[in-house]
């Protein structure tokens, strides 16, 4: 694993993270997406940096009483370094709530990330039919809760295991 250290991604950062971005995604977030969601005063944004420069960022947003990780990249160049898990180790670790509740979507596709965040408790709860613009591919809905880091899904609304739908 390269060291990096996790730190609050600023304004300043956001050249090397639209780089990032544009390398890492097939539809990309726009500069005004990064800005809105920095100037958002409940959010945690993170940057993951190395010697020379940021290697990966998160995105996360509070709705209510609701965490929402909005966007987790790496550089592709450095994937596989444990850098995304040392972003949401640390993203964990800067909620202060009690119980907090998470929830993100993935493609249904993207089984490393799928991978990564069951190692974190997550679990799949739903399906966002079409979700993706890029080729409408569908979006797991996923959940870390207290409930699903023992292992069930009681505390999350209308949960339905995407994995067990009828194919």
């Amino acid at each position: 694993m390269i060291p990096t250290n996790i730190r609050r991604l600023t304004y300043a950062d956001l050249p090397q993270v639209i780089a990032i971005e544009r390398r890492a995604f097939p539809t990309p977030w726009s500069l005004a997406m990064f800005v809105l969601e920095l100037s958002k005063p409940s959010g945690v944004c993170l940057a993951a940096e190395g010697p020379d420069g940021i290697l990966g960022y998160c995105i996360c947003s509070r709705y209510d009483t609701i965490w929402h990780i909005m966007n987790v990249s790496v550089d592709p160049d450095h994937r596989r370094e444990g850098i995304a898990t040392a972003l949401l180790t640390e993203l964990f670790a800067r909620v202060a709530d009690a119980e907090p509740r998470f929830t993100l979507e993935v493609r249904t596709s993207n089984a490393g990330a799928i991978a990564l965040y069951e190692r974190h408790g997550f679990r799949g709860a739903g399906l966002r039919r079409r979700y993706y613009q890029d080729n409408g591919e569908d979006a797991v809905i996923m959940w870390r809760t207290p409930a699903t880091l023992r292992g069930s899904l009681d505390d999350i609304p209308n949960a339905v295991d995407p994995l067990r739908r009828a194919v």
